[in-house]
This record gives C-alpha cells, structure tokens and sequence, in this order.
C-alpha cells in the first residue's frame, strides 16, 4: 500500500457521534436508495438504543487519522446455531480504491468468528450496477447460495452468497 494510502485502523463498537459519519459514507457512494440509505440509520439507531449484544447490530470502523472512512455491520442471524448476516460494507467515495472495504471484511470475519460465527451470509441485488458487489463477495471466498427473482421489484432479484468460516 502506498503512502498516499496509510492502512486505516480499525476500531470496533459503535459510539452516538459515528450515526451521522455512517449516513455520510452511505451517501457518498450514490450507490444505495433513500430507502436503504434510512435502513442502514434504523441499525445504528438500534444499537445506540438497546446496545449491540442486545441488537444483534455489531460495527466495525475503518479509521484514517481519526475520521472515519468506511464501516462494516454484522450480527447473528435469529434462530440459528452459528450463522451471521453480513448487513453493510460501505466505504466513503473518496477512500474507495484503496482496498478499505477488503480490510472491513477481514476484521468483521474475525470479530464472527471470535463470537462463534461459522457462516457469513451477505444479499445484494442481481441488478448490473451490482456487479462489483458481487465480484467483490466472490474475491472474498463466498459462493453464490440463492437468487430469488423479482425479489426487491421486477427485474430486481435478491443474491444471497455464503461462506462458511470454520467447520460445523
């Protein structure tokens, strides 16, 4: 990594002042709804609210001298033994290409794990303009589980990739 990229540090655990900072870099990137853009609000506001353990809404924080420039939200999914859902990745644009979003993964793996998480499970859209999304999963050792057609709207499906992170 070059100098004009340092590698970020990585902070866990959300604080109230990092709400705003994760509306920000959701809106950087013009790449998610107004709708998804309240959702991925509605997770940090839970958290704050009920705390992560209770939530089940885990960050990570992807720092460069203080300011936050990317962050992933994890947690388990209800009812199973073992099994995480991989909510956001998202990286402001102006940090994006700097391999940011790769570094968030591999803390947020890590964090599953240590919490007993053996499956990842991440959902994007089948649209073309997720295609990077999806090439990026796939750099990241998921495989392709389910598509479910039309699911967000016609034309629209749901792409759910797994990885499983240590045996059953």
């Amino acid at each position: 990594m070059s100098s004009m990229h340092p590698a970020p540090s990585m902070r866990r655990g959300l604080m109230p002042t990092d709400r705003h900072r994760i509306y920000e870099i959701v809106r950087s990137t013009r790449f998610f709804t107004a709708a998804e853009e309240r959702i991925a609000i509605e997770l940090v506001d839970e958290a704050l609210a009920k705390g992560e353990a209770e939530s089940g809404y885990h960050f990570i924080f992807a720092e460069r001298d203080g300011d936050v420039v990317g962050y992933a939200c994890y947690g388990p999914i209800p009812g199973t033994q073992s099994s995480y859902d991989l909510y956001w990745i998202a990286v402001h644009a102006r940090a994006q290409g700097a391999r940011i979003g790769r570094t968030l993964h591999t803390a947020a793996e890590a964090a599953i794990q240590e919490l007993g998480g053996t499956r990842v499970y991440a959902d994007t859209s089948s649209k073309p303009q997720y295609e990077p999304t999806r090439s990026f999963y796939r750099r990241m050792g998921y495989r392709e589980a389910a598509r479910l057609e039309d699911f967000y709207a016609p034309g629209d499906g749901k792409v759910i990739f797994e990885k499983v992170l240590a045996k059953d």
